[in-house]
């Protein structure tokens, strides 16, 4: 099976270009982004070797459209309401070493067992209040942040490609929106603009 490709850096600039322009239109006080320029808003990719070195550091392989991100571009900040950034890869670390306190905290969460069929709902019909698994959150790998919530990386749930569930997981959201991979959690980010 051959490992699909990601747009990312089009992704990426496309929906910087969309914030900006967003921010200009509509929020004043977002205005200091103005100047930035989206072609600008990343670094240049990590290399493989950077990204073998953070695989081995972790134990793991990270999964492919991740991987793929990286290798367009090794941090990349989010700009808009909630600022935010995608790590590098030297930043990135498990949730229980980078924010003990988000992975530990949901550990005395009593929450009802959720079913494979609950669990596997993505996009508009999944709760992300009760249909989530607790017992994930500190093994989950923390690549970021935005609006006061963490990007993750699920190890726990993987596609027969290698692809890990991706979460947004924020103090302001009960609970945590899944996606099947994220590539699309990406898109998700930058479609509301």
């Amino acid at each position: 099976m051959s490992t699909p490709s990601y747009a990312w850096l089009d992704l990426l600039r496309t929906g910087s270009e969309k914030i900006l322009e967003w921010n200009y239109r509509d929020h004043a006080e977002q205005r200091k982004y103005e100047t930035r320029n989206p072609q600008r808003l990343g670094s240049t990719g990590a290399s493989e070797e950077e990204i073998a070195r953070a695989e081995e550091r972790l134990g793991i392989i990270l999964p492919p459209s991740y991987r793929q991100c990286l290798q367009a571009a090794n941090g990349w900040d989010i700009v808009g309401y909630g600022e935010g950034h995608l790590a590098s890869v030297t930043e990135i670390g498990w949730l229980r070493d980078v924010d003990s306190d988000i992975a530990l905290g949901w550990s005395d969460e009593d929450l009802p067992p959720v079913s494979d069929e609950e669990y596997f709902t993505y996009g508009e019909g999944q709760d992300c209040c009760l249909h989530f698994r607790t017992e994930y959150i500190p093994d989950t790998l923390w690549i970021g942040e935005h609006d006061e919530g963490a990007f993750l990386l699920n190890p726990h749930i993987k596609t027969p490609d290698g692809e890990w569930e991706a979460w947004f997981m924020a103090s302001w959201l009960p609970g945590a929106t899944r996606f099947r991979s994220f590539w699309d959690l990406m898109r998700d980010q930058y479609s509301g603009y």
